[in-house]
């Protein structure tokens, strides 16, 4: 599981979204719209997107 990343993408605005929400979007390194990082598949990773899913896209790669 450590060698399998997640390709994240934001695909909507953090503007409206809880200030909570918007500092994990930070914490991503997601600033921009349509702007992907890749991230391990981790645990911690996992709970990131899991809070904040309904902003993203996630692939596996």
């Amino acid at each position: 599981m450590s060698d399998k990343k997640l390709k994240i993408t934001l695909v909507k605005s953090p503007i409206g979204a809880v200030p909570k929400h918007r500092r994990t979007v930070v914490a991503l390194g997601l600033n921009k719209m349509h702007k992907s990082v890749e991230m391990p598949d981790n645990a911690a990773t996992r709970g990131q997107i899991q809070q904040i899913g309904y902003l993203l896209k996630v692939e596996e790669i």
